[in-house]
């Protein structure tokens, strides 16, 4: 796992193989997001009690936040089956066929990433979730004709991390909509603390807390740290995970006492050599050698929460708290501000 595959909140293929065993399986059991969570009970509960499938829902914010999570969740409560599949795997309406009819009434499809269908698709997707029915073309070609074949009732649960990439249309036909937000350490803790415990791993209080505050509010992370520092205890011989190994494990991986990495300070740093100034995405990926979508997905959002960076139109600068960060002052006047007194 490359360094970026660590920090960053999308799902790694060592992801796949081992979330599975540290996700919640009832909404009890879930932490943080009170009050999507709450919102999620009564409708399950409405649901239930009239014995119909539950409403379409779409769930968005940044990835690693527990999008998958709720959505396996729902099918446990429900007591229904889960098809799952993601945006980029469908390409053509066809591809969808095989999926609807095979639903069950109250089933739930889960598309990751829906933000990313195909056109072609997401129309076909429309009379579905409305009408529950799908249109099928025989012969064709100049003799073709056009069949409507019903489907089971079911719920499709969406899940984007870019909701203003998906139109409008389809956006509108889901009657449930959440969105997650960056857990705060005290809630990471407790994910920590839980992950360990599955992973029959002892953890201090101390450790646990120092490996929340370091995860830049992303559970996923957390659990990746939480697999890490497991790795340098057993290397260590020691059958217990102490604040100590916690904290050379982060140092391993380049992760400071804020949480920050290398490449956060290779940024930060970077944009001091301004002076102040204001830089541009494109001449920071370039300075830094990191794309620019991963520098805006992955880096950004963790320094702007923690107030060391902010986005104007003019590019990127250093807040106040960033220059502290650094130890070190902006210049007390632009490089140009001699001439620009002139006029």
């Amino acid at each position: 796992m490359d360094d970026e595959a660590i920090y960053s909140g999308y799902r790694q293929e060592e992801d796949r193989v081992v979330e599975p065993s540290l996700r919640p399986a009832k909404l009890n059991e879930f932490v943080g997001q009170g009050g999507a969570v709450e919102n999620l009970l009564t409708w399950i509960q409405a649901a239930r009690s009239r014995h119909e499938a539950l409403d379409h829902a779409l769930f968005s914010g940044p990835p690693g936040l527990g999008k998958t999570t709720l959505a396996y969740i729902l099918a446990e409560e429900m007591g229904v089956a889960i098809r799952a599949t993601s945006g980029p795997a469908l390409s053509r309406p066809r591809d969808m066929v095989g999926i609807l009819t095979s639903l069950q009434d109250g089933d739930i499809l889960f598309i990751d990433e829906i933000h990313r269908i195909a056109p072609p698709v997401e129309e076909y997707l429309y009379t579905a979730m409305e009408d529950f029915r799908i249109p099928i073309l025989i012969d064709p070609g100049p003799h073709s004709r056009s069949v409507i074949l019903p489907l089971k009732r079911f719920t499709l649960v969406g899940a984007t991390t870019r909701e203003g990439l998906l139109t409008a249309p389809l956006r509108s036909r889901f009657q449930i909509a959440e969105r997650l937000d960056f857990y705060p350490p005290e809630e990471l803790e407790v994910i920590i603390q839980n992950s360990a415990a599955k992973l029959a791993v002892e953890l201090d209080a101390d450790a646990s807390r120092l490996l929340a505050r370091c995860s830049r509010g992303t559970p996923r992370v957390a659990n990746r740290y939480l697999r890490r520092v497991r790795d340098v205890a057993h290397a260590s011989n020691s059958d217990r995970i102490t604040r100590d190994i916690a904290a050379e494990t982060l140092r391993r991986l380049g992760v400071d006492a804020e949480g920050l990495c290398e490449m956060d300070r290779r940024i930060l740093n970077y944009l001091a050599q301004g002076g102040g100034k204001a830089v541009g995405l494109k001449t920071v990926s370039v300075a830094v050698g990191e794309e620019e979508d991963t520098i805006e997905e992955v880096y950004e959002p963790f320094l702007i929460r923690l107030g060391l960076l902010e986005k104007t139109p003019r590019g990127r600068m250093l807040t106040r708290r960033g220059w502290q960060y650094l130890g070190r002052e902006p210049d007390e006047e632009p490089p140009d501000g001699a001439q620009a007194r002139l006029f």
